[in-house]
């Protein structure tokens, strides 16, 4: 299992939300590039790269700072956040990105995903994005009025290989994953998938080890502190 340090980019710095309230964002670093060479430079294996001005806005925006992760760091590097068009998908991944995340457009085109699928195959993984027990979009702001279990069994048969499953309404809280109803949603996936959401503390990610994942994605609690990288992907693979 993968520890992806995450670095979400807001109006060009290094932040963390909360529950996804882009009105209230932390700042970490003045530079993403500066925090994705940081966690490269203790033991990251992967890189999870958000442009949250482009989830919002619909489009990429951070596109500079992005490429300057991209261009610098020596390890696999995945990347979200405004990617709805095929175009966006293509740009990235020539860019540098090992992995296009895909999110609103997946779930509200289906014929955008056909495409990208097509065009990328398992270069592509789509944002299950979960707030108050349904499927979010348009950067957290809009839900979808359906349960995850049914969006995974949809993306499945659609042909999709890897999600990245992010718990909104733990993000950034430290709070601890829920692992009970993370395992329940697991039964209706059989691909790869990478979660998200509320880890902030070794026991959280030695919870984690014990369900089917492949990756878990950890911000705050890395940017304040409250382990490394090294002990972070330890409890991970113990």
């Amino acid at each position: 299992m993968i520890l992806y340090p995450a670095i979400d980019v807001l109006d060009g710095r290094a932040v963390r939300l909360v529950r996804g309230d882009f009105d209230d964002p932390s700042v970490y670093a003045e530079d993403p590039m500066a925090a994705a060479h940081e966690w490269v430079s203790q033991g990251a294996q992967a890189l999870h790269v958000v442009d949250l001005d482009g989830a919002r806005a619909g489009a990429p925006v951070n596109v500079h700072q992005v490429r300057a992760i991209l261009d610098t760091v020596g390890v696999p590097v995945q990347v979200g956040g405004g990617l709805r068009s095929a175009e966006a998908v293509d740009d990235i991944l020539e860019a540098g990105a090992t992995r296009a995340v895909v999110g609103t457009a997946a779930h509200r085109d289906p014929e955008f995903l056909d495409a990208v699928l097509a065009a990328h195959g398992e270069r592509v993984a789509v944002a299950v994005d979960v707030r108050d027990g349904e499927v979010s979009a348009a950067g957290w702001t809009e839900s979808t009025d359906t349960a995850p279990e049914a969006v995974l069994r949809s993306l499945a048969a659609q042909g999709v290989r890897t999600v990245v499953y992010t718990d909104v309404d733990r993000d950034g809280t430290l709070s601890g994953p829920d692992v009970d109803t993370l395992a329940g949603v697991l039964e209706a996936w059989s691909g790869r998938i990478l979660y998200s959401g509320g880890v902030g503390s070794l026991a959280h990610l030695e919870a984690l080890a014990s369900l089917p994942l492949d990756g878990v994605i950890v911000g705050k609690a890395l940017y304040e502190g409250r382990f490394t990288i090294v002990e972070a992907q330890m409890a991970l693979t113990s």
